[in-house]
C-alpha cells in the first residue's frame, strides 16, 4: 500500500535492494523470501521481538535523488506482485516527469504531493469509523488479520507484548486479544509458535505466580493450559481477557451477541495506540460497576467522575468521594465505604449553581432538588466543564409529570420525595404509604378487583398484636425511621450511611417496607421513568397462552398457600397478573419455578405495579440469570458459596463436599431468598437487608447457618441427616417482633423430635453473620461470580454435549469419542457463523428452550465447509455440489437447517456400514430431493419437469421409510392426543429403519450422468486412480446397456421399431471393447428376471451398441467438476485405448457440457457432432439400485475403495489445522510449532 511519505536514514539496513531507477528503489526484507541463513533468522527474530512492521509488509519502496543520502518510504507491500504493482505505477507515470526537473528538492517535493494524493483519493472510500484507530493499532490488527487468517469482521482489541512458557522455555511474542479469539504469535530463530483459542473454550483464567512462573496468566481450555507471563501492565490484561471471556460465556448463555457502541463520545485528546473497540470495553466495564453500585436501570451510561467532597449535614462535615454523573442520574459515593452513598435523580434537581469560592470551600456546587433538599459538593477540579454538562443532561430529562399522575406531598418532612400516587379510580399503582391503608374492598363487585395495596393490610386478621408489646415495638422503629428520614432525607435522595443499614438490620416496619425496598432495590428509578408501562404490559398479556402462562396457572395456588391473601381470588388474580406481564416483558426468562413465591411476598408488601418492578430488579439486575431455564445465576453463586466455605469454614468444607449438602440446600436457599426454608415473618427480614447489601448478605448469612451447626454437621454420616438438621434450624428461626400472625410453615410439619427445639432469633443470626463475615466485599463477590460464571456455563456446556451425544448415540455407527469430536468441530462451525457470519440470523436459529439437540443448527453453506473437511469422499471441485446434495437430503423439513443428529446421520452414511450401505447413501444423492432440477443439466424444460414429477411421486411414496434421521422434525407442530399417537410415530421410526434396496426409486438416466461425474472426481486422489477409473468406465459402459435392454422391454412394439430405424444410421460398431467388460456385462445381464430373452436381444443389439468414439467436447457447465486433462499427468495416459483414462457414458445421454475433455461416448442413439449437440435426454431409459449394486460387485477396485475405513478422529484434527489458512501472500513458509 502508499505510505505517507518518511524520512529513512540507513536505506541498506536488514533490507535486500532488488530493482533500482534514478529516482526509486525497492527492496526485499533480508531473511523474507528463500534462503536467508543465519541472518535471516535473527532479522525474523528482530522483527518479531520489536514488532516491526516489516513482519506484514517485508516489500518497501524508497524514493532517492543521486546527491541526497535522506531516502522516503513510499510504498510498502505484503507480496511481491503488490509491491510490483505499485513499482510498475511508478515507472510508468511517474520517471518521464521527474527527469524534467533540474533541482533535486523540487523532484522530492513533487514525489511526496505525488503520493499524498493517491493515498487521499483511496481514503476517501473508506468507512469513517475506522479513522478513530490510530495509525500504529491498525498495523497490529493487519498483522494479526495475516498472521493468523482472521477476516475482517474479526475486530482486535488490543495487543501486548509477553512470554508464552512451551514446556519450561519461555517464547518471547505478541498476545493479540480479539473479540472472539486469544492469539499469540512468536519467531526465535527458525523457530514459530502460533495459538488460536476461541474465548468460548476457556475454562479457567487465573492471574497467580509461582517459582516457575513469575506473576502470570493462567489460561486454561478443556484440553490444555498456558501460561504468558512478563507483561508490562499484567492487570489491565488480566482485565481484558476476563471482560472477552464473560462476553463469550454471555453469547454461550443466551446468544448475545458482541455488538460495538459507536456512539461513545471521542476523547478529548487522541489517545495512543487505544483502539476504539478498547475504549468501548472500558466504558462498558465502567457503566456495569457505577450501575451495580448504585443500583441504577440497565441502560444508564455513565458519562464521567470526578474527585471532590460532599457536605453531609448529619454530622456537619466534608466528606472525600466521587461524584459520578450520566444521563439521569448524579451519585456521590464516599471513599471510606459505607460513609455516605448518594443519588439524585436529574428528574427531582431543580437548580445547579456555581457557589464562591473560598479557601475553606474552594470551587464548590450546589444542587437544589424538589424536595427542597440542597447538596454542597467541593473541591472539584474542572467545575465549569461539570455545570455544563449537568445542564446539557438536565435539558434532556423528560417532561417531570407522568401521564395521568398526581403528585403529592407525602409528608411535611422536608427531604421526602414526591411519591406517585393515582386517582381513586385508577386500577393500579397506589403508594405504601398512602392514606388509602383502611379502604374496604368490595369482592362482590363482579369483575376481580386489582390490589392497588399491599395485600398484607387488606388481610390483617389479628389487630390485637398492633396494641400490645410487638406493636410497640413496632411503633418505635417506625419512629427510629421518621428519625432518620428527619436526619438523611427520605425518598431516591437519602443520604445512605452505616446508620441506615444499622437500621435495616434490625428490621424494616410493615407499613414502610413496600416503600424501602423500591428504593433500596433502585425499582423505584425504573418505576417513575416509565408509568403506564404495567398498565400497557397487563392488558397485552391478559388472554396470552404461552408454555409460561402454562406453567404460572400450575403454580398460583401453591405460592403461600397458607397465607390468607392467597387463599381467595384476589390475591390469586394480582399474582397472575404480576407473573403474565414479567413473562410477556422478558420471553427469554419468561417463568421459572421460585418467582412465584418470591413475587407472592413482594405483594403482600406492595401493590401490583411496584411489584412487577421489584421482581424486575431482581430477575434483572440484583439476581442475574437466577430465573433463567438452566438457573445459571443460582448455580454461579452455589459455586461461590463453596468457595467461602472453604476460605471461612475449611474443617467443614470437605464434609460438606463429601455429602454433597451445598449444592442441594444452595439453590433453594438462594432462588427463593430463604422464603421456602424459614417461616414467612423470619425470611423477610432477610430479604429486608438483602435489598439493602444485595447477594453478599445471602452468602453471609448461608454461611452464619452453617457455621451454627458444624459441629452437628460434622458428624452426619449421609446427606439426608445432614439436610434433617439444616432444615430442623430454619424451621426454628423465629422473628419475635413480628406483629403479624404466624403463619404456619411447612417444613415445621414435617421435623419432629423428642426434645423442644432450641429457637433462633432471626436478628441474632443477621448479627451473628455480620460479625464472623462482614469482610466480603462486593467487589469481590463480583470477581468470584465471573470465575464460576466460565465453569458453570462450560460445565452445562459439557453436560449439553453429552446429551446430544447419548441422544444420538444408539442410531449412529460412529463411536462416543467420535460423536463429541463432531459435536466440538459442529458447534465451533455454528458459533463461527455468529462471529462473523449474520450475527442476528444465527442467533435467532438457537433457541434456549428448545432440547440441547436443537439448539445448535447450521446452515447449507457452514454444511458445505464441515463437508469438504470431514468427507471421506473427497470429489475435488465437485464437493461443494455433492455437500449441497447431502445438505438437501438430510433437511427432511425444508427449514435450510440441520441439527446435530441430521447432521452424523449424513457423515455416518459415508463412514459406516458395508458396501450396500453407502452405494445406497451415494444412491439417494442422484435422486430429488437431494438432486436439484437445475443441477441436471438438460437442454429442455420439458424434460427436466417430467423426469422431477416422476421420482417426486416416488419419493412421496418412499418419504416416511427414508426418514432415517429425525422423525421428530416431522412431528414439530402436530398436536398429540394421547400416548397412542406416540406409539405410532416410535413405530413408525422403527419400521423407517427397514428400508430395503427395492424400496428405492429407479434412477433415469439424466440421474444416472450425474452418479457417474460424481464417481469420476470420486477418485482422481487415489492412489489406485487408474484401476478405479478402468473399473467405473467398465461399470458404467455395462450399466447403460443394462438400461437400454431394459428400456426395450418397456416400450411399446411400435416405439421399438422408430427406435432400430434410428439406430440402423449408425455406423458399424468397432470391436474393441476389453473382454473384462464383455464377462462384466454378461454377467450382470444374467441376473435380470428374464434373463434368457435379454441375452437374446442384447446380442442382436452388440454391433450398434459397441460403436467408440475419442471425442473431445468443452465442459461448460460452470461447476467446476475437473476434467481428467486436469487429473491425470501425461505419462498416466501413455495408453491411448486404456479404459482407465476415460469416462465411459451414453453418447445419446447427455449433451456436450456434461462431458469432460476427453471422455469416450458409448452410444446408440447417435454419434455425429450433429446428433450429439442437438440430443434429449432419453427419458425411458432407467435403471435401478440393485443394478448398479449388482455391477459394482463385479470390479475388485471399486468393491475395496468403498470397504475402505477411514479414521474420522485424523480427519478432525487435520480439519482443525487447517480451520484458518495463513495469508497465501507470503512468499516463504516458516517451520511451524503448533501450540
Amino acid at each position: 500500500m502508499w505510505l505517507g511519505p518518511e524520512e529513512v536514514l540507513l536505506a541498506g539496513a536488514l533490507w535486500v535492494t532488488e530493482r533500482a531507477n534514478p529516482f526509486f528503489l525497492l527492496q526485499r526484507r533480508r531473511g523474507h523470501g528463500k534462503g536467508g541463513g543465519l541472518t535471516g533468522l535473527l532479522v525474523g527474530t528482530l522483527d518479531v521481538v520489536l514488532d516491526s512492521s516489516a513482519r506484514v509488509a517485508p516489500y518497501r519502496i524508497l524514493h532517492q535523488t543521486q546527491d541526497s543520502q535522506v531516502y522516503w518510504a513510499v510504498a510498502c507491500g505484503s507480496s511481491r506482485k503488490e509491491i510490483t504493482k505499485h513499482w510498475e505505477w511508478l515507472e510508468n507515470n511517474l520517471l518521464q516527469t521527474l527527469s524534467i526537473f533540474d533541482n533535486e528538492e523540487d523532484i522530492t517535493t513533487f514525489v511526496k504531493g505525488k503520493i499524498h494524493g493517491i493515498i487521499a483519493e483511496e481514503n476517501k472510500n473508506e468507512q469513517p469509523q475506522s479513522e478513530e484507530d490510530p495509525g500504529k493499532f491498525k498495523e497490529a490488527e493487519l498483522k494479526m488479520r495475516k498472521q493468523f487468517g482472521m477476516p475482517e469482521v474479526e475486530k482486535l482489541v488490543n495487543y501486548y507484548s509477553c512470554s508464552y512458557w512451551k514446556g519450561r522455555v519461555p517464547r518471547q511474542g505478541w498476545l493479540y486479544l480479539t473479540v472472539n479469539h486469544l492469539c499469540f504469535y512468536s519467531f526465535l530463530l527458525g523457530k514459530e509458535v502460533t495459538l488460536v483459542i476461541q474465548w468460548v473454550d476457556v475454562t479457567q483464567l487465573e492471574k497467580n505466580a509461582t517459582l516457575l512462573f513469575p506473576e502470570c496468566i493462567k489460561v486454561s481450555t478443556r484440553d490444555s493450559e498456558l501460561y504468558f507471563s512478563m507483561f508490562l501492565n499484567i492487570n489491565e490484561t488480566f482485565k481484558l481477557m476476563e471482560q472477552l471471556a464473560n462476553i463469550a460465556m454471555r453469547q454461550l448463555l443466551d446468544n448475545e451477541s458482541f455488538l460495538q457502541d459507536k456512539s461513545l463520545p471521542k476523547p478529548r485528546k487522541p489517545l495512543k495506540n487505544i483502539s476504539a473497540l478498547k475504549r468501548d470495553l472500558d466504558a462498558r466495564a465502567k457503566n456495569e460497576c457505577y450501575r451495580a453500585t448504585f443500583r441504577l436501570p440497565k441502560d444508564e451510561c455513565l458519562d464521567g467522575h470526578t474527585d471532590c467532597t460532599l457536605w453531609t449535614p448529619f454530622n456537619k462535615m466534608h466528606i472525600p468521594g466521587q461524584m459520578f454523573v450520566s444521563n439521569n442520574y448524579i451519585c456521590f459515593a464516599s471513599k471510606a465505604e459505607e460513609a455516605c452513598h448518594l443519588i439524585i435523580p436529574l428528574r427531582e434537581v431543580t437548580i445547579v449553581e456555581k457557589a464562591d469560592s473560598s479557601s475553606v470551600l474552594p470551587s464548590p456546587l450546589s444542587i437544589s432538588t424538589k424536595s427542597k433538599m440542597t447538596f454542597f459538593f467541593a473541591n472539584l477540579r474542572d467545575r465549569d466543564f461539570l455545570v455544563q454538562r449537568i445542564s446539557d443532561f438536565l435539558q434532556r430529562t423528560p417532561s417531570k409529570k407522568p401521564c395521568d399522575r398526581e403528585w403529592k406531598w407525602n409528608l411535611a418532612d422536608p427531604g421526602c420525595e414526591e411519591v406517585p400516587e393515582l386517582p381513586s379510580s385508577s386500577p393500579l399503582a397506589v403508594s405504601p404509604t398512602s392514606a388509602l391503608g383502611n379502604r374496604p374492598v368490595n369482592f362482590s363487585a363482579g369483575e376481580v378487583p386489582t390490589a392497588s395495596q399491599g395485600l398484607l393490610k387488606l388481610f390483617r386478621r389479628n389487630s390485637e398484636e398492633l396494641l400490645g408489646p410487638k406493636g410497640a415495638k413496632e411503633k418505635m422503629k417506625e419512629e427510629s425511621w421518621n428519625i432518620h428520614f428527619f436526619e438523611y432525607g427520605r425518598g431516591m435522595c437519602m443520604y445512605r450511611t452505616s446508620k441506615t443499614r444499622e437500621l435495616v438490620q434490625k428490621g424494616i416496619p410493615e407499613n414502610l417496607r413496600g416503600e424501602l425496598w423500591l428504593l433500596f432495590s433502585g425499582a423505584w428509578n425504573e418505576m417513575v421513568t416509565h408509568p403506564g408501562y404495567y398498565a400497557d404490559l397487563v392488558e397485552k398479556s391478559m388472554g396470552k397462552y404461552s408454555l409460561a402462562t402454562e406453567e404460572i396457572e400450575r403454580d398460583l395456588h401453591r405460592s403461600m398457600p397458607e397465607h390468607p391473601a392467597f387463599q381467595n381470588e384476589l390475591g390469586i388474580a394480582a399474582l397472575r397478573r404480576v407473573l403474565t406481564a414479567y413473562a410477556f416483558r422478558n420471553p427469554t426468562i419468561g417463568y421459572c419455578q421460585a418467582m412465584n413465591i418470591v413475587t407472592s411476598v413482594l405483594l403482600l408488601y406492595c401493590n401490583e405495579e411496584e411489584a412487577f418492578w421489584l421482581l424486575v430488579a431482581l430477575c434483572e439486575r440484583m439476581l442475574p440469570d437466577y430465573y433463567n431455564t438452566r438457573v445459571v445465576g443460582a448455580l454461579v453463586d452455589q459455586g461461590i458459596f463453596e468457595e467461602l466455605t472453604r476460605e471461612y469454614l475449611p474443617q467443614l468444607s470437605e464434609k460438606m463436599q463429601d455429602l454433597g449438602v451445598i449444592s442441594t440446600i444452595s439453590l433453594s436457599w438462594f432462588l427463593t431468598l430463604f422464603l421456602s426454608v424459614m417461616p414467612f415473618e423470619s425470611a423477610v427480614v432477610i430479604v429486608d437487608c438483602f435489598f439493602y447489601e444485595g447477594i453478599k448478605f445471602i452468602l453471609q448469612v448461608s454461611l452464619a447457618i452453617l457455621d451454627a451447626n458444624m459441629e452437628k454437621l460434622l458428624q452426619c454420616c449421609d446427606e439426608g441427616e445432614a439436610m434433617t438438621i439444616l432444615g430442623r434450624y430454619l424451621d426454628n428461626v423465629v422473628n419475635k417482633q413480628s406483629v403479624s400472625p404466624p403463619i404456619p410453615h411447612l417444613h415445621a410439619l414435617l421435623t419432629s423430635g423428642d426434645d423442644p427445639p432450641l429457637e433462633i432469633d432471626i436478628f441474632e443470626l443477621i448479627k451473628t453473620s455480620y460479625e464472623k463475615f462482614s469482610n466480603l466485599k462486593a467487589d469481590d463477590i463480583e470477581q468470584m461470580r465471573f470465575k464460576q460464571r466460565l465453569k458453570v456455563i462450560q460445565s452445562l456446556e459439557d453436560t449439553a454435549k453429552k446429551s446430544v451425544v447419548r441422544a444420538v448415540s444408539g442410531d449412529i455407527g460412529f463411536s462416543i469419542e467420535e460423536l463429541e469430536e463432531l459435536y466440538v468441530v459442529f458447534k465451533a462451525k455454528y458459533l463461527m457463523s455468529c462471529y462473523w457470519g449474520n450475527n442476528r440470523a444465527a442467533a435467532a436459529r438457537r433457541d434456549q428452550s428448545l432440547p440441547y439437540l436443537e439448539q445448535y443448527r447450521i446452515d447449507m453453506e457452514q454444511f458445505k465447509e464441515l463437508f469438504i473437511s470431514l468427507t471421506p469422499w473427497s470429489c475435488g471441485a465437485h464437493t461443494p455440489v455433492l455437500a449441497g446434495r447431502l445438505f438437501r437430503l438430510l433437511d427432511e423439513n425444508r427449514d435450510s437447517l440441520i441439527n446435530f443428529k441430521e447432521f452424523v446421520t449424513g457423515m455416518s452414511g459415508m463412514y459406516h456400514g458395508d458396501l450396500t450401505e453407502k452405494l445406497k447413501v451415494l444412491y439417494k444423492l442422484h435422486l430429488p430431493p437431494a438432486l436439484n432440477p437445475e443441477e441436471t443439466e438438460s437442454a429442455l424444460e420439458a424434460t427436466s419437469y417430467f423426469t422431477e414429477d416422476v421420482t417426486t411421486e416416488e419419493t412421496q411414496e418412499d418419504k416416511g421409510r427414508r426418514n432415517e434421521n429425525g422423525p421428530e422434525k416431522e412431528e414439530k407442530g402436530a398436536s398429540p392426543q394421547d400416548y397412542r399417537y406416540y406409539l405410532r410415530m416410535w413405530a413408525k421410526e422403527k419400521e423407517s429403519k427397514k428400508e430395503t434396496i427395492k424400496d428405492l426409486p429407479k434412477m433415469s438416466q439424466e440421474q444416472f450422468i450425474e452418479l457417474c461425474k460424481t464417481l469420476y472426481n470420486m477418485f482422481s486422489e487415489d492412489p489406485v486412480e487408474q484401476e478405479l477409473y478402468h473399473a467405473i468406465a467398465t461399470v458404467a459402459s455395462l450399466l447403460l446397456r443394462i438400461g437400454e435392454v431394459g428400456k426395450k422391454f418397456s416400450n411399446r412394439p411400435m416405439r421399438k421399431s422408430e427406435d432400430s430405424k434410428a439406430n440402423n444410421t449408425q455406423d458399424p460398431a468397432s470391436e474393441e471393447e476389453s473382454p473384462t467388460s464383455e464377462q462384466s456385462q454378461n454377467s450382470a445381464v444374467e441376473q435380470q428376471p428374464q434373463a434368457d430373452h435379454e441375452d437374446k436381444t442384447c446380442g442382436d443389439a452388440q454391433p450398434e451398441k459397441t460403436q467408440q468414439e475419442n471425442q473431445t467436447l468443452g465442459d461448460g457447465s460452470g461447476e467446476g467438476q475437473g476434467s481428467p486433462l486436469q487429473l491425470l499427468s501425461d505419462d498416466e495416459t501413455k495408453d491411448d485405448m486404456s479404459m482407465s483414462s476415460y469416462s465411459m457414458v451414453s453418447t445419446g445421454s447427455l449433451q456436450c457440457e456434461d462431458i469432460a475433455d476427453d471422455t469416450v461416448l458409448v452410444g446408440c442413439e447417435g454419434s455425429s457432432s450433429a446428433a450429439r449437440y442437438g440430443s434429449t435426454i432419453d427419458t425411458d431409459w432407467s435403471i435401478s439400485f440393485e443394478q448398479i449394486l449388482a455391477s459394482v460387485l463385479t470390479e475388485t477396485a471399486l468393491v475395496n475403495y468403498f470397504e475402505k475405513k477411514v479414521n474420522i478422529l485424523q480427519k478432525i484434527k487435520d480439519q482443525k489445522k487447517v480451520e484458518r489458512q495463513f495469508s497465501s501472500s507470503s512468499d516463504y513458509e516458516l517451520s511451524s510449532v503448533s501450540g
